[in-house]
């Protein structure tokens, strides 16, 4: 099992950043994948960054240039910093981690851009 502990949501005011953290613990492999999705209410759960193992990266095209994804292989954090928020940035965001044909979730962390 791995377990998955973010931190780092919030309010935010729109044009404004907030950095998540997501560091995982448990049976933890090398060769992975991981990732941060959100949720905003009445929609599905989208993709917004990815990292794997080796650093390759990809991002939704609504964050791309504004989001970037980091890890920190020593310390298995991932990381996601935000900046130029927006109103449509707001929701749950849940960090994700696949490892050996498995996915694994976070509890999730609210992020509210608003005025």
């Amino acid at each position: 099992q791995v377990q998955l502990v973010e931190s780092g949501g919030g309010l935010v005011q729109p044009g404004g950043s907030l950095r998540l953290s997501c560091a995982a613990s448990g049976s933890i492999y090398s060769i992975n994948a991981m990732g941060w999705y959100r949720q905003a209410p009445g929609k599905q759960r989208e993709l917004v960054a990815r990292i794997t193992s080796n650093g390759s990266t990809n991002y939704a095209d609504s964050v791309r240039g504004r989001f970037t994804i980091s890890r920190d292989n020593a310390k298995n954090t991932v990381y996601l910093q935000m900046n130029s928020l927006k109103p449509e940035d707001t929701a749950v965001y849940y960090c994700n981690r696949f490892q050996r044909g498995y996915n694994y979730w976070g509890q999730g962390t609210q992020v509210t851009v608003s005025s």
